[in-house]
């Protein structure tokens, strides 16, 4: 890295068993109904490559996000991201859940094991936020204030409940909840970037916007690049490594080449999330 920021911290990226992520892949290869065109997977590796590729173009800390779709799912992905995250210091211990009898327990179990950054893809799960089997779940979590890297928005394709509405009718319910915004709420960036200004724990992630994959489908709105640069000390860097189809440098100079300034540029692609996350000069260990 350059002079610019002591180093990236992604906060979206995904570690998973292969077994999860060759299904991952095959649905990608597939263009299937929620992508719709051409999504080849540039770092299609072995995880130990996938790591030093992180490592050697600066990233310092990342999370291994996994998420669940069906029930049952959920507590055996945690547990694998808890030894994933014992295995490597540099890892941000991830985990997820679903709603489903003992998503309370299992989801504070995951804490007490280290867990610092949870992840919900609504989106992919096709479940509500306010289904009655998560209302523990949100309660621990209000509580704890640890960050939820969350999928709620409409893109690649709407889900049915996905939004911004389901989103702030959470926070009424639980308005302690600390959230982070995959994709910044693409192709929402207004109503995510309205809800980031207002509520004082609603935060964002840059994950696949701004690049040229993305605007050619779903531009960042000009027009509210002042209000993004007012937010900046909410907006989080993320990737979706490894599954994105262009280089990760493309999605660092994305960031960069809106012009909003070399200190809101560090805040997004270090201090922000070493600041929520906890991560100390020593690394993601803290």
């Amino acid at each position: 890295m350059d002079a610019l920021t002591p180093g990236i911290i992604d906060i979206h990226t995904h570690f998973m068993p292969q077994r999860v992520l060759d299904k991952v892949w095959a649905y990608f290869d597939s263009a299937g109904p929620l992508i719709g065109r051409a999504w080849p997977i540039t770092y299609r590796t072995d995880e130990g490559e996938r790591l030093a590729t992180l490592r050697g173009l600066g990233v310092r800390a990342f999370t291994s996000l996994n998420y669940a779709h069906r029930p049952g799912m959920a507590a055996w992905l945690n547990d694998w991201s808890t030894g994933f995250a014992a295995e490597h210091t540099d890892v941000l211990h991830s985990a997820t859940f679903y709603p489903e009898p003992g998503a309370a327990e299992y989801t504070a179990a995951a804490l007490d094991a280290g867990a610092r950054v949870l992840k919900v893809h609504v989106q992919v799960g096709d479940y509500s936020l306010a289904d009655p089997l998560l209302d523990d779940v949100w309660s621990l979590l209000e509580h704890r204030r640890t960050p939820i890297v969350m999928h709620a928005g409409d893109g690649p394709a709407p889900g049915r409940f996905t939004g911004p509405d389901a989103v702030r009718d959470l926070l009424e319910r639980h308005p302690g909840l600390v959230l982070v915004i995959a994709h910044m709420g693409m192709p929402d960036y207004g109503d995510f970037l309205d809800l980031a200004a207002a509520h004082p724990d609603v935060h964002l992630d840059t994950t696949m916007a701004f690049t040229d994959f993305t605007e050619a489908v779903t531009p960042f709105p000009r027009e509210r690049l002042e209000d993004l640069h007012a937010v900046g000390d909410k907006v989080l860097f993320g990737s979706d490594f490894p599954n994105i189809p262009y280089p990760y440098e493309h999605a660092v100079e994305a960031v960069r080449r809106l012009g909003l300034g070399e200190e809101w540029e560090r805040k997004v692609l270090h201090d922000n999330a070493a600041r929520l996350l906890g991560v100390s000069s020593a690394g993601a260990t803290g």
